[in-house]
């Protein structure tokens, strides 16, 4: 059973950075499309990022690119989203999810396996 485990989220000030941690066990994650997603509370799920398993490809929602980076590192079994000049409206629940199809969307319908979630809260 696949099962994912994030870490890293926390309080920080605007302008500040965080980095993500989603970690994997009971399977190899260099053989799974991961993704970030998140949930503000009252609102739905968004995707955030994600990274195919073949070719390392990446995707960012337009609301993060230019200040949130994913990045996997496969001896470690994790991959991470390392969080850049943060904005209070990233506040959220922040999930990861895996799929094994290598395509990299932003559709949390096409993941079937999620860890449980880290908080973020961007505050001043």
């Amino acid at each position: 059973q696949l099962h994912l485990v994030e870490s890293g989220g926390g309080l920080v000030q605007p302008g500040g950075s965080l980095r993500l941690s989603c970690a994997a066990s009971g399977f190899t994650l260099d053989y799974y499309t991961i993704g970030w997603f998140r949930q503000a509370p009252g609102k739905e799920r968004e995707g955030v990022s994600c990274i195919s398993r073949s070719d390392g490809d990446t995707k960012y929602a337009e609301f993060v690119k230019g200040r949130f980076t994913i990045s996997r590192d496969n001896a470690k079994n994790t991959v991470y989203l390392q969080m850049n000049s943060l904005k209070p409206e990233d506040t959220a629940i922040y999930y990861c999810a895996a799929r094994r199809s290598s395509l990299c969307v932003l559709s949390s319908n096409t993941f079937g396996s999620w860890g449980q979630g880290t908080e973020v809260t961007v505050s001043s």
